[in-house]
């Protein structure tokens, strides 16, 4: 099935940084989520790293032009019927993406393929709420989505093979480099990086050291590009504290086991950048 229209539900930070790139490789996007508001601050998001990019003379004012005219904001889910492949990058809440997909099941056509960006969740249990699991697949980006060339394709159980080859050809159309992974809690990212950043946070929770010094040690000891507490502000603590729980409940392992800072902090709203406040305060 040839691609068209592409669908994004979600406008947040992963959801409008995947409709740039999509536009940017020439298809058609429609960008979805609940609140005008949303999908205005989504666009915003676009326009100013667009402004960005003409700045530095990477691309043309009539090329920024062309790829916001490519993105159709939407708040009525009912509008992913025009859509060829559908993206689902809501928050990392396993109801409220498994509602979607039952939802998106009824609304979109038969031979459409339903991807979902999680972080974690099992292809195979998102895939179960619906009636076409061999059209369902991950398709997992890396924040921030514009500058990371990796995405993880992650078959289910039901995935099929056409299923596959369709979400690897995207993801190489959308100049992104693909990377097969079997449908286990985390998949490869998260189940190595989640870890480590629990562990961080650990170092944190037992006065090992500051967040700046545990940083410094990861950057410049490891040759990290951010340090793991600042990553996990740049990624949102409550994705970091879900995603940990996945991993906890899918392995049964006390590895797993979610630092208790990384949830006094979420329990207490400081979520990292998104909030102003998280390991570090951001202005």
């Amino acid at each position: 099935m040839e691609v068209k229209t592409f669908g994004v539900i979600g406008s947040g930070q992963m959801g409008n940084g995947i409709a740039q790139v999509v536009a940017m490789s020439g298809l058609d996007v429609i960008m979805n989520d609940i609140k005008d508001e949303f999908v205005e601050r989504g666009l915003q998001s676009i326009t100013k790293i667009l402004n960005r990019s003409v700045e530095k003379e990477k691309m043309t004012e009539a090329d920024k032009d062309a790829v916001l005219n490519r993105i159709k904001g939407s708040v009525d889910l009912k509008d992913m019927a025009s859509a060829d492949f559908v993206v689902e990058a809501a928050t990392e809440n396993e109801a409220i993406k498994s509602q979607l997909f039952r939802d998106l099941d009824g609304i979109c056509a038969p031979d459409v393929i339903l991807s979902t960006n999680t972080s974690s969740i099992p292809i195979g249990r998102i895939a179960a709420q619906t009636q076409r699991p061999d059209k369902v697949i991950g398709m997992h980006f890396m924040n921030p989505v514009p500058l990371m060339k990796l995405v993880e394709v992650i078959r289910g159980l039901a995935t099929s093979e056409e299923t596959f080859k369709t979400t690897w050809g995207l993801a190489l159309k959308f100049g992104k480099t693909p990377a097969e992974a079997n449908d286990f809690p985390g998949f490869i990212a998260n189940r190595i990086l989640m870890p480590m950043i629990n562990e961080a946070v650990f170092c944190l929770y037992h006065n090992v050291g500051t967040p700046e010094n545990i940083d410094t040690v990861m950057k410049l000891g490891m040759n990290h590009p951010m340090g793991p507490l600042a990553l996990a502000d740049l990624i949102g603590l409550d994705t970091c504290l879900a995603i940990m729980e996945t991993l906890y409940d899918g392995f049964k392992d006390s590895k797993y086991r979610p630092c208790p800072l990384l949830r006094k902090y979420v329990e207490a709203g400081w979520l990292g950048r998104k909030t102003g406040r998280g390991f570090y305060e951001y202005k």
